[in-house]
């Protein structure tokens, strides 16, 4: 059978329709003939089920997949993947989302596609406005989003891409008659008064005693709880009370993504959820659905770390955060700020 090949396509006639596109799905039938991709021509040349035929001669692999790769950005990174995705037998078709992929027992016609797939080098940074317009075209309409990162070796690893809505069983913490008196010493906070710690440290997972009477809170657990008139933070080194402008002004200076950190915290929190110390997984948070300090310390769920909407993902860090995510059996969360919101945006490797 021969298709050929007519600018940035391969045409092939109407047997084409019924022996690829009626039992394979390969292509889209445009009257009497069969209109293919370069990348499903290439895999249907590489299978010897189509001969390519360019100023009336046929092309051999070689020739053809080189002069498809000059026509095509990145064609080579989206055979790869076509290739694999096709025998791992999903009917996929090409489309302006690099592949629509359908379920399994399921093909054009007969089912709509699961999946969406975006092809990405390793090498290529990924900027968090491009994976949002891609993730809300798929939510749009109800499919899932999948990146497909083919490496230097290209060797394939699939992510899977959603927004998630976090939701937790904790209550908000009683505020007392009268703030509870702290300091603000180089750059965490300390209530002194001993009963007040413990309030705060066992009725809602706050800080980390420093001794057996006197409680010590980071700079977001301080600036959460101040907010909500549960404590009162005096300067060090002026003596005075500060405001929460004030407070975060100095908290900015020593930190500075402070408030895009405390954001995303005072979200977690608020969501019912108890945010920690993410350092140790070099992340900005640990999130925990529930924490009661009577019994046994619970498993963390999340791993939550706060980006700018002109983050750029260096794709090899991403890769690294989601399998030390996974090998601690916790989920990989950013946390963007889009329209005076939170949104989380769940990245976690999946199997095709």
């Amino acid at each position: 059978m021969i298709g050929k090949l007519v600018k940035d396509r391969i045409l092939a006639g109407k047997q084409a329709i019924n022996e690829l596109y009626n039992t394979g799905y390969y292509g889209r039938p445009k009257g009497d003939n069969l209109e293919l991709t370069l990348v499903e021509a290439a895999y249907l040349l590489y299978k010897k089920k189509l001969d390519i035929e360019s100023q009336s001669r046929i092309m051999g692999f070689e020739e053809f997949f080189t002069e498809a790769s000059k026509m095509q950005q990145q064609f080579e990174l989206k055979y790869i993947v076509y290739k694999d995705l096709r025998e791992r037998g999903f009917y996929v078709q090409p489309s302006v989302t690099d592949f629509r992929v359908y379920p399994r027992g399921g093909h054009p016609g007969k089912t709509p596609a699961k999946s969406f797939v975006y092809v990405r080098s390793e090498r290529i940074p990924m900027p968090l406005p491009d994976l949002f317009t891609s993730l809300n075209a798929a939510d749009n309409v109800h499919k899932q989003m999948v990146l497909a990162i083919v490496d230097e070796e290209s060797d394939l690893t699939y992510y899977e891409v959603r927004k998630v809505n976090i939701k937790g069983g904790m209550e908000g913490i009683s505020v007392p008659e009268n703030p509870v008196r702290s300091t603000l010493l180089e750059d965490r906070v300390i209530v002194w008064d001993a009963a007040s710690s413990e309030h705060l440290h066992q009725a809602g997972f706050y800080g980390k005693p420093l001794d057996d009477e006197r409680l010590q809170l980071s700079l977001v657990e301080s600036a959460y709880l101040m907010e909500r008139s549960c404590i009162s933070i005096g300067s060090s080194e002026t003596g005075k009370i500060l405001d929460i402008d004030g407070f975060s002004g100095v908290a900015s200076s020593i930190e500075p993504d402070f408030l895009r950190k405390y954001r995303a915290y005072a979200d977690i929190r608020d969501s019912g959820l108890v945010p920690k110390t993410g350092f140790k997984f070099g992340t900005h948070f640990r999130v925990y659905s529930q924490v009661s300090l009577t019994g046994k310390m619970p498993h963390s769920e999340y791993l939550v770390h706060a980006i700018p909407w002109d983050h750029v993902f260096m794709l090899p860090v991403m890769s690294r955060a989601v399998r030390l995510a996974n090998s601690v059996r916790k989920r990989m969360l950013y946390a963007v700020e889009d329209r005076g919101t939170i949104a989380y945006v769940d990245i976690g490797r999946i199997k095709m």
